[in-house]
């Protein structure tokens, strides 16, 4: 059993049957998405950022089909990652964001892939391994310009320089991390731009990437020669301040498992923090926390409560939001409008994961990468061909045999 299996496939009549819920990926809208980013970074590469399962989307499908649109290059988290990856994209680029680990050398040989290294033990170990092994690949190095996570100090990064003069250096790409690009008014954007820039320029040759979806809005000069966009492909708002500029790529619609009828003074759902001030008719859908539909957008009285999308009218959410479970109130509906084995809008018609995020207490990202894998995965829009016919090839990587020991 693969870590994310391939679901790049048409859901089919009989599993749409028997499941309480479709999560729909619109993958001609994934890479409009893409494409857009692109156009708005130009000279700039454009990367794509595919870590966690592809924010919930799927990473063999979203890769083969980002990859056939013309994207060269990926970043994933995790070793796992970048095998399924691999599978998708055998001829780009791909770095593993996590870096990398003593005694995984051969691993990434084997995936043919890139570790950023943060830490200067870390970059010994891998100056070791390929040192050893005469392995060739290559490796991005992050520097920290503020965020305070992983990367080396500017520092350090002034330090290392001297060594891209070297032959077979084995640095593709210098990288930083903006913490607040989705603020563009705030200071700290400037200042991680700054210090970037200076010691990036001292990596003559090499790719050096800072903007991810956020900062591509901030300006061209955030875009140096690659940027790295990931929630923006999948449909969330790299511009909180303004309309989203991106297009809606995953939908969620669930069955209504029964219709009741509340009498008036009625509670709904545990702890009763929600009383019927009517006669209610609600829609019990089988959706919950356990679905990644958060608890935190239960309707308790006295709050807004999350909206679900009913026979094309807004209707809220009521009561506790439980773990397979919850209650939607459709009193305002024509009597039939709904019934039991329907399907509801929980994302999508109007619905946005940005949205939803908000009454989650989070962002979109966090929506995105808790849905559920009980739902069944409707993929829209072609797939992509194989990438192998992608049209340009990354520079092969090899490993010489073995030595022997001396």
């Amino acid at each position: 059993m693969t870590l994310f299996p391939d679901t790049s496939v048409q859901i089919d009549s009989h599993t749409l049957q028997g499941t309480t819920g479709v999560l729909t990926v619109d993958l001609d809208a994934l890479a409009a998405n893409w494409k857009a980013l692109e156009s708005r970074a130009v000279p700039a590469e454009c990367a794509a950022v595919i870590k966690a399962d592809a924010y919930g989307c799927g990473i063999k499908p979203v890769t083969r089909k980002l990859a056939s649109a013309g994207c060269k290059t990926f970043f994933v988290a995790t070793l796992d990652e970048a095998r399924c990856a691999r599978e998708a994209a055998p001829r780009a680029a791909i770095y593993v964001l996590d870096g990398f680990f003593a005694n995984c050398g051969d691993d990434f040989a084997k995936v043919d892939c890139r570790p950023v290294i943060g830490d200067l033990n870390e970059l010994a170990e891998w100056d070791a391994f390929r040192r050893t092994r005469g392995w060739t690949g290559l490796a991005a190095l992050q520097i920290d310009t503020g965020m305070n996570r992983l990367g080396v100090s500017v520092e350090e990064a002034r330090g290392l320089a001297p060594r891209v003069r070297q032959p077979d250096h084995g640095i593709a790409l210098v990288m930083s991390h903006l913490a607040c690009a989705e603020d563009m008014h705030n200071s700290m954007n400037a200042r991680q731009l700054a210090a970037f820039r200076s010691v990036a320029s001292e990596f003559s040759g090499v790719t050096a990437s800072l903007a991810n979806s956020s900062g591509i809005f901030l300006g061209s000069q955030f875009h140096m020669d690659m940027v790295r966009p990931g929630a923006a492909l999948y449909g969330v708002n790299p511009t909180p301040e303004a309309d989203n500029p991106m297009q809606p790529v995953v939908g969620l619609k669930v069955r209504v498992a029964q219709i009741r009828n509340v009498p008036k003074g009625e509670t709904v759902g545990y702890g009763a923090v929600w009383h019927a001030k009517r006669p209610t008719r609600l829609a019990i859908v089988s959706a919950g926390y356990a679905d990644g539909y958060f608890r935190a957008a239960s309707g308790i009285e006295g709050t807004r409560s999350a909206q679900a999308v009913a026979a094309g009218q807004r209707c809220p959410i009521v009561g506790r939001i439980s773990m397979d479970l919850m209650a939607i109130d459709i009193t305002d509906l024509p009597h039939g409008a709904v019934r039991r084995g329907h399907f509801i809008t929980l994302i999508g018609d109007g619905v946005s994961v940005d949205e939803l995020g908000h009454h989650f207490g989070t962002i979109g990202y966090e929506v995105l990468t808790s849905l559920g894998r009980r739902f069944a995965r409707d993929y829209r829009g072609n797939v992509g061909p194989d990438s192998k016919a992608a049209p340009e090839k990354a520079q092969p990587e090899k490993m010489a045999p073995e030595k022997s020991p001396t």
